[in-house]
């Protein structure tokens, strides 16, 4: 672990037998608008990931339909050959249509292609981490994942994934999964506002396994609430400073990814994690979400 990645908010998790910062960095906004087509500035974004290995983060998340495509490329021309200690963690099981929809592609074959595509435009011969993403753009949906996370687990036996994990999943999706092969990760949405998964992640810190929240700051709508305004003035920080503070501070298992395509941004967001909540402030911050 380099001096950097020491420095940074939170330390480090094991994912599997991979060591990563717990702050991360989440790649979706690096494509254009609404995650589709390349970006308006490709240096710009090709010098957020630099300036993200260059701060020690050393787990970045993505997935090949951001763009479609332009996301991993953009990973791949700006950090190949990657450094030893840079973890990427892509998904599958989703796809984009001309609309910008996601629908889902979770077939055998949308799967193994998917799998095939991000090796490809990652440049890679194995995937350190693969979550296969359920439910839809309004969220987790029930459902048996078997066919599809038994694609993943034969791609695994292939020597193509190394880790799995499952995203946008249900609890019972969750215990589905592990009951067929072992997962180093869940990555749902969750913030302060949307409290619906504290049960599963503590069961899920138990067991020495990941939680990752997607849209940790709210998303496409921010965070919006007096208590946290109230808690940052007190501090002198940003609500999203103290929105990632109190998520590392919830649980030891909490992985961050944020995502941003300003360099100025991300330094204030690895910054802002790093603030120390009283017991006060997370009884305040508490009520948000309850």
């Amino acid at each position: 672990m380099s001096t950097l990645s020491a420095s940074l908010p939170g330390g480090t998790w094991t994912l599997g037998d991979l060591t990563v910062t717990r702050f991360g960095y989440g790649a979706m906004q690096l494509a254009g608008p609404w995650v589709m087509g390349p970006p308006a500035d490709r240096d710009g974004a090709i010098a957020v990931l630099r300036e993200a290995v260059d701060l020690g983060i050393t787990h970045i998340d993505t997935a090949d339909a951001y763009g479609p495509r332009f996301t991993n490329q953009l990973i791949r021309e700006a950090l190949h050959p990657y450094p030893d200690s840079l973890h990427i963690v892509t998904k599958v099981g989703a796809t984009r249509d001309q609309e910008g929809g996601w629908p889902p592609a979770r077939r055998p074959e949308d799967l193994r292609r998917a799998v095939q595509e991000n090796l490809e435009n990652l440049g890679l011969e194995m995937l350190e981490v693969v979550n296969l993403r359920l439910g839809d753009a309004q969220g987790p949906q029930p459902g048996s994942l078997a066919e599809a996370f038994d694609t993943l687990v034969e791609l695994q036996r292939q020597g193509l994934i190394r880790h799995l994990g499952v995203s946008n999943a249900t609890a019972e999706q969750v215990a589905e999964a592990q009951a067929i092969a072992p997962i180093v990760c869940v990555q749902n949405m969750y913030n302060l506002a949307r409290r619906q998964d504290d049960e599963l992640i503590d069961e899920l810190a138990g067991q020495g396994i990941a939680y990752v929240p997607f849209f940790p700051l709210g998303g496409f709508s921010p965070l919006q609430s007096s208590a946290l305004t109230a808690v940052a003035f007190r501090l002198d920080a940003t609500p999203m400073s103290v929105a990632l503070a109190w998520l590392l501070q919830r649980s030891p298992n909490i992985l961050l990814i944020p995502g941003t395509s300003s360099v100025a941004h991300l330094r204030e967001n690895v910054a802002g994690a790093g603030f120390s909540l009283s017991e006060e402030d997370l009884a305040e911050l508490d009520k948000i979400g309850r």
